[in-house]
């Protein structure tokens, strides 16, 4: 079924990345319910009057009927220029919601790990574990929140995942950068290699060993419960690179759940 999505709101988040931050209604309904990890898929008619669809993380938690998107300007992306040239007040059509990138039950501490629009079902997870106005569904789990970037123009929501910690002692952002100049004061680096040290810190903490000890094979798959998930978001090569230095620690694969973009 598709639904019809009217633009709202457009703030350009990052000029130098070009990256957009798109807040749309869908006034055809009341409510319309995802959970958070979730995406739709874009529908339009190009140039040459072919249809185009294109899926998009949803970067925000449940509100009513509005949802977020977060994207980024491609010089060959049809779709994200289509998106990031949308005037307010103009609707695109979309299907959804869509998905299984979304957090284990129950809930236990967590690793968040994105880069670049990577950062959108991230939001859309914190956005629901500490709502502005409503009950903290983080249970008092650690919630790690780990964002990797080239520049510190292209940290996405900065200032709400620092006011979010400032607040909240048990969520933890970590922001990275690969690139940075001399004026940066803050981590630098890869995501896998901070990714590495709150692991080796959160066993030394608990008194667990590492590499950790193998899953019994006699527990079948569907009932494997695990004290700690890692949601990776981003790039094929960065989803890689964490999943091995996770896997070098004994993480078993269903521990580690991952959306890729490209």
């Amino acid at each position: 079924m598709l639904y019809t999505a009217r633009l709202e709101r457009k703030v350009c988040i990052s000029e130098s990345a070009q990256c957009f931050h798109l807040e749309f209604v869908v006034d055809d309904v009341e409510n319309f319910e995802f959970i958070p990890g979730q995406f739709v898929s874009t529908v339009a008619m190009d140039p040459r009057g072919k249809q185009q669809t294109r899926a998009y993380s949803i970067a925000s938690a449940s509100r009513g009927n509005r949802f977020d998107l977060c994207l980024n300007r491609l010089e060959s992306g049809f779709f994200s220029n289509y998106l990031a040239d949308l005037p307010e007040g103009a609707t695109v059509q979309f299907d959804g919601p869509l998905g299984f990138f979304l957090l284990r039950s129950p809930l236990t501490d967590s690793i968040f790990i994105s880069t670049g629009t990577g950062i959108a079902p991230i939001r859309a997870y914190v956005q629901w574990l500490f709502p502005e106005d409503g009950p903290d569904r983080s249970a008092g789990k650690e919630i790690w929140c780990v964002f990797g970037t080239r520049h510190e123009s292209e940290i996405y929501y900065r200032e709400e995942f620092e006011t979010l910690a400032a607040r909240k002692p048990n969520f933890h952002y970590l922001a990275t950068l690969s690139r940075p100049d001399a004026s940066w004061d803050g981590l630098r680096g890869y995501v896998q290699e901070h990714v590495a040290r709150i692991v080796q810190e959160r066993a030394a903490r608990l008194h667990q060993p590492l590499p950790i000890p193998p899953v019994d094979p006699a527990i079948p798959a569907m009932e494997l419960k695990f004290d700690v998930y890692a949601y990776i978001c981003g790039l094929n090569n960065m989803v890689a690179s964490v999943r091995e230095k996770l896997k070098e620690y004994g993480w078993h694969r269903k521990q580690i759940l991952t959306e890729r973009y490209d």
